[in-house]
């Protein structure tokens, strides 16, 4: 599958093979995990299509360097969360925050049928928090990257708010009816940039109305 990928330009960069190379899909998605295609993983959510864990991966990728801290909202089977994790070692950090109590439990589970994985999980270098993943997890900001793996109907300011500055980026799809993918970086300065990159379909991201 990953070869496939490459072939076809869809996984371009080499860290980026490598890392997804690392995690055995087959632990997180129950049904056709090697197929390029969302697949269920229960509780009306999907586990996104390899290509697109690949266009996060990259967009991402100077902000996964080494050392770099990282948190993924609505991480689901957790599967992005190990893929990142591989990224940004030695001594990174990525944080995973899901929304459905069940997923959180499931993707510790599935993190632990790797000894990598489970061992990363177990001296905190993956943490799974269970929690409404669009006001993000302020213990462990600023992150270099933030991913969203669901569609917010508003651009979240919490999850902007974490960015770290200067090296801060964010990868989120944003819309209801019509939805895009958005890169949102935060300069040194406190200065927010954001670009509409091309247009997707994501399950919704739960998010509560703000005051």
């Amino acid at each position: 599958m990953l070869d496939n990928l490459r072939k076809n330009e869809l996984i371009k960069s080499d860290r980026v093979y490598e890392a997804m190379r690392k995690v055995d899909r087959g632990h997180f998605a129950p049904y056709s995990p090697y197929r390029d295609a969302p697949q269920s993983i229960g509780h009306g959510v999907t586990i996104s299509a390899p290509h697109m864990h690949a266009n996060a991966a990259q967009a991402l990728e100077q902000h996964l360097q080494p050392g770099m801290s990282a948190l993924d909202v609505g991480s689901g089977s957790g599967y992005l969360l190990a893929v990142f994790a591989h990224m940004v070692q030695p001594e990174g950090k990525v944080v995973g925050i899901e929304y459905i109590p069940e997923l959180v439990e499931k993707s510790k589970d599935n993190l632990r049928k790797d000894p990598t994985h489970a061992e990363m999980l177990k001296d905190g270098r993956i943490m799974i928090i269970g929690g409404d993943g669009s006001l993000g997890w302020p213990e462990g900001a600023p992150y270099d990257a933030i991913h969203v793996g669901a569609a917010a109907p508003r651009m979240p300011t919490h999850l902007i708010d974490q960015l770290r500055p200067g090296t801060g980026k964010m990868f989120i799809p944003v819309g209801q009816y019509e939805q895009a993918i958005w890169e949102v970086t935060k300069d040194a300065d406190g200065t927010v940039h954001k670009s509409k990159m091309y247009d997707v379909r994501y399950v919704p991201l739960h998010m509560q109305p703000e005051n």
